[in-house]
């Protein structure tokens, strides 16, 4: 299976047939080696989770969006240090991929701190040279020593090269535990050194100790390093070994976690303007470093489109992502694509009718859950069969998919429609927006929601307050004609309200001699054929 996750969803505010088209569609493209994703981009209505249930069928993921994120970035991965490693391999790993700066961590990658290039420079350059705090491996590691006798993981201590007279030394040196001791062939000083118990003795140029001086060094658990270098070469290396923890920036370095946005990441790096930023994930691990010259080369987000081809009615972010394939059942909208796709578009009553039909085209068997909720999204855009969009492939669709769930279509058909109906427990913002649709036309904003209902007195109770709603929202988001259609399938009636000032335009869209709050629209049952079209082609034509 291809590892690549591509997102399948409907629009927004979705319906049944929205809903089940994505997990159907998701499930074919998995069984042809697809990696699919369903999902939605809104809650799902009582009618949707109604079909679910019945067919125990999991909700689809919740997409909130498809903009590119950080993690869709080809950064650095992986590329961070540990707080413990030396001065030396910092700027050997930076050098070596052409770093400017580079993450520090802890303990199972934890975010540390960040060092750059100039601090490690700062230090090389003005660093106090006499000062260690290392570890051992860090030494020999900088010094190409040999271990000789080792007590102590962690090296701190004041660096001294034994470069006096033997008799200077003795008199003017009080060694102790806190000195690092860089010295050569001299027997009595390294034997002073070692019964002052000092915290390291560098032996430099690879001279062999005696076996009395090592057994008194023993003895006083004194840690010994050889090298082949000579006293210089060891003054001028030997505080590269420090550990990078030392310089590294902590609270004032900048971090982004992986999810964030990239089009976030790049707003915010134009206020610090820094070169480097170390990405973090949710638990404040590192993952690795960012550039900005990076961010030219993203992988988008891969999306197949169901039940809608417009952009108002998609996902945020859809300019981000990469489209690849769109079915669907309604008007062309205006999404474009950079790259040709596969564009399915039929007129039938369901989405899921197409579905159903790629499913026989692939020989794939449709599973009976799968075959149930097809069969109630089928059921659901087209009412029951009754819907003047409804087609014969609706019908064969619906047919073939109720034997194979075992279901009696009409006796479950009822019963699911029903489950949506009941409108009481909505606010005003529900009653409006679950399944609200919008178009534009001639840069005039037209929105629209689809009720299906037996009570139209719930909503001829609460109209005054609708039509003012209507009118509100209307006013704030620019909507030319913003209108809700409540239909009584058992009646094939529609009541229409509308927001005020729309009219007209509602008027001469249905061709009515008469127009009011809350008109009864008979054989006014579609959304996709009948209402959406209609007052489509009304502004077109008058020009507004």
């Amino acid at each position: 299976m291809n590892d690549k996750i591509i997102y399948i969803f409907g629009h927004k505010n979705p319906d049944t047939d929205s809903i089940v088209a994505s997990i159907a569609l998701s499930h074919l493209k998995n069984k042809l080696g697809i990696n699919a994703i369903a999902a939605t981009l809104g809650e799902l209505n009582s009618e949707t989770k109604y079909a679910l249930n019945y067919f125990n069928i999991k909700n689809p993921y919740h997409l909130n969006d498809v903009k590119l994120q950080i993690k869709d970035v080809s950064y650095h991965k992986g590329y961070y240090i540990d707080k413990n490693k030396s001065i030396k391999e910092a700027f050997d790993y930076m050098n070596n991929y052409s770093l400017t700066g580079i993450p520090v961590v802890e303990n199972k990658n934890k975010y540390y701190g960040y060092v750059s290039l100039k601090e490690l420079s700062r230090e090389i350059i003005n660093g106090d040279y006499h000062k260690i705090d290392t570890s051992y491996s860090n030494l020999l590691n900088i010094l190409n020593g040999k271990e000789i006798l080792k007590y102590e993981k962690e090296i701190s201590g004041k660096v001294l090269v034994a470069s006096y007279a033997k008799e200077t030394f003795m008199k003017k040196i009080i060694l102790d535990n806190s000195y690092i001791l860089v010295v050569g062939d001299r027997r009595e000083i390294i034997e002073y050194a070692i019964e002052s118990k000092v915290k390291l003795i560098i032996n430099i140029a690879g001279v062999e100790l005696t076996k009395e001086i090592l057994n008194k060094a023993k003895k006083n658990k004194v840690n010994i390093i050889s090298t082949p270098l000579n006293s210089y070469e060891v003054g001028k290396t030997i505080s590269f070994s420090n550990y990078i923890k030392n310089i590294i920036r902590k609270e004032e370095s900048i971090t982004f976690n992986e999810l964030d946005y990239l089009s976030d990441f790049l707003d915010e790096s134009k206020k610090f303007k820094h070169t480097n930023y170390p990405i973090l994930n949710s638990k404040k691990e590192c993952l690795g470093l960012l550039t900005l010259t990076d961010c030219n080369e993203v992988q988008k987000k891969q999306v197949i489109l169901v039940d809608h081809n417009n952009s108002s009615q998609s996902v945020e972010g859809l300019e981000e992502a990469e489209i690849i394939e769109i079915i669907d059942h309604h008007n062309i909208g205006n999404i474009n694509t950079k790259k040709p796709i596969n564009f399915r578009n039929a007129r039938v009553g369901s989405v899921n009718t197409i579905i159903y039909e790629l499913y026989k085209e692939n020989n794939v068997k449709i599973p009976k859950d799968i075959a149930g909720i097809m069969a109630s999204a089928i059921i659901s855009d087209t009412l029951l069969l009754t819907s003047p969009t409804t087609t014969a492939r609706d019908k064969i669709a619906l047919i073939n998919l109720s034997k194979i769930s075992k279901i009696k279509y009409k006796k479950y058909g009822i019963e699911l429609l029903k489950s949506g109906m009941s409108i009481s427990r909505l606010s005003k913002k529900d009653i409006l927006y679950k399944d609200f649709k919008s178009y534009k036309i001639n840069k005039c904003m037209i929105g629209n929601r689809k009720i299906f209902t037996a009570d139209i007195d719930m909503i001829k109770n609460k109209k005054n307050n609708l039509i003012k709603y209507l009118d509100e929202v209307a006013t704030k988001e620019k909507y030319k004609v913003l209108t809700l259609f409540v239909t009584n399938i058992f009646e094939n009636t529609s009541y229409c309200l509308y927001n005020t000032t729309s009219e007209e335009i509602i008027k001469n869209s249905f061709s009515l001699e008469e127009i009011y709050e809350g008109i009864e629209l008979k054989d006014i049952v579609s959304r996709k054929i009948q209402i959406a079209p209609y007052i489509m082609d009304t502004i077109e034509k008058e020009n507004y």
